[in-house]
């Protein structure tokens, strides 16, 4: 075989590999078949790597425990509980006492003089006796030391701190509820859209199937010189219009697709689900008034109002008097005489003057009181903030209650009514169809009977769902899908 054949059998992909002029230099037919060999594998890895294996089918309760496990804002919302209970610990660390400990090493001159020394940080100071002359003679000096500091009692200044401390923890601790309510609602909304759309879909499908058997026989009819060509066009421009209904749909399915996988924590994976649960009738449909307080939005506000009550009550232990009990071991050295000689060499560079002092310190902020006054309004006002924010979030709940009850009993009426439309348009599509064949009706009056069966088809397959998507709102308003899941699961 020369080699033009070889090239013949080459696959497109190598034969447009070989026009390159590095490849040029490739002859023999065994180079050729393991270059086209390693194109393939490539070829396979690419398609592999594009195509990953998606998750299989999820029921809805599958669905929400797979976003609570994988969605960031879940994630973040722990993390933050986590950072929020170390504060706890930062917090209990102010009970612990203080140890100080400085070493230092100078050399300096020994000039002394009479006189008061505001405090502050420039200057630094010198002990020792005045004397008559000064020089710029200068000699080491060091010192080294340690100071224990402990408040023995604070009137519940520390308490009050760890308390902030703990509000701000169990507000952390309500997030994370709130965020796993939302999450979880929010996948079993994009579940049910989905699976409202995939209802659409098969009901189009359907309907092309009908239009299509329909065109068909009317295509047999015009051929055979036993109805109008105008006949067989508008019957071909049904089916146009029932399979763009049909690319509708699809485009919708798949958007919902797309949406679903974003809230499951996945974007980008084609996922896919078992929603055969949600076509059959609920056994119970009953809602009880739920407990508005233990939502566990109206949980996290009370809980934001206990931040703020918690910060006042730091407030109120702050203007006390401080109790230090100190404890101080130190020692200085220095190259320097009282009579204002100097001892020279390395004298002074050792800490050889010991000494030790105990005592109680008490300290105590007497103009306080103002900025402490103007704190502790602010915080009232911020409580009154927190208060109208938790009223305002009952009142909501229990407009979202109202709604839920009124979308239940809708849903419920419709899929109640939805049977019977549907087996009327089905009677009238036959019956329709039959009157064509015997010339007793036109085309336009298949086409208006096939259009309303296939709305008939929708809403008959949506008004279940529709059922469970007022349902989830009412549990969502209870604050627990749980209950909702296993109705859905049984």
């Amino acid at each position: 075989m020369n080699k033009k054949n070889i090239d013949g059998h080459l696959p497109p992909r190598c034969q447009l590999l070989f026009t390159y002029p590095y490849l040029g230099f490739v002859n023999d037919h065994i180079a050729k078949i393991l270059v086209c060999w390693l194109v393939a594998l490539s070829h396979i890895s690419l398609v592999s790597a594009q195509t990953a294996n998606p998750p299989p089918p999820l029921k809805i309760d599958e669905a929400v425990e797979l976003a609570l496990a994988n969605y960031p804002a879940i994630k973040t919302a722990r993390a933050q509980a986590d950072a929020a209970k170390a504060n706890i610990e930062l917090a209990q660390t102010t009970y612990l006492p203080r140890l100080d400990l400085l070493y230092q090493e100078n050399r300096a001159t020994r000039n002394n003089v009479f006189g008061a020394l505001l405090p502050q940080s420039i200057i630094p100071s010198i002990s020792g006796p005045v004397l008559s002359s000064t020089s710029w003679e200068s000699t080491f000096g060091s010192a080294a030391g340690t100071l224990f500091s402990w408040e023995p009692f604070d009137f519940g200044v520390r308490k009050a701190g760890v308390n902030v401390a703990r509000a701000i923890t169990n507000q952390a601790n309500a997030n994370i509820n709130v965020s796993e309510l939302d999450v979880a609602a929010s996948v079993a909304d994009a579940f049910m859209a989905l699976a409202t759309n995939e209802q659409a879909v098969r009901a189009a499908e359907a309907n092309i199937l009908r239009a299509q058997t329909f065109a068909d026989s009317v295509h047999v009819l015009v051929n055979n010189q036993l109805r109008a060509g105008s006949e067989a066009a508008r019957a071909d421009a049904e089916l146009s219009v029932a399979k763009t209904q049909l690319l509708r749909a699809h485009q919708l399915s798949e958007i919902s697709r797309a949406s679903l996988a974003e809230a499951l924590g996945i974007p980008g994976v084609a996922v896919s689900i078992v929603s055969d649960p949600l076509l059959e009738f609920p056994t119970n449909t009953s809602m009880e008034l739920p407990k508005f307080d233990s939502h566990p939005l109206a949980i996290a506000q009370k809980s934001a109002i206990e931040v703020v009550q918690a910060r006042e009550h730091v407030l109120a232990r702050s203007y006390v008097p401080r109790f230090n009990l100190q404890g101080s071991v130190s020692g200085r050295g220095t190259g320097a005489l009282t009579d204002g000689s100097f001892e020279g060499g390395w004298h002074g560079l050792l800490p050889n003057t010991p000494n030790y002092g105990i005592g109680m310190t008490v300290t105590f902020p007497g103009f306080d009181i103002f900025s402490i006054r103007a704190r502790r309004h602010i915080e009232a006002g911020n409580e009154a903030v927190e208060n109208a924010r938790y009223e305002q979030t009952i009142e909501a709940l229990k407009g979202q209650y109202a709604r839920a009850q009124a979308l239940i009993d809708g849903a419920l009426q419709i899929a109640r009514e939805t049977p019977s439309a549907l087996a009327a348009a089905q009677q009238a599509e036959r019956l329709t169809l039959e009157r064509y064949k015997y010339g007793l009706a036109t085309v336009t009056d298949v086409a208006d009977a096939q259009r309303l069966l296939a709305q008939a088809e929708i809403d008959d397959r949506v008004a279940r769902l529709n059922i469970w998507r007022a349902m989830l709102l009412a549990a969502k308003v209870h604050g627990d899908l749980k209950p909702f899941l296993q109705s859905v699961k049984h």
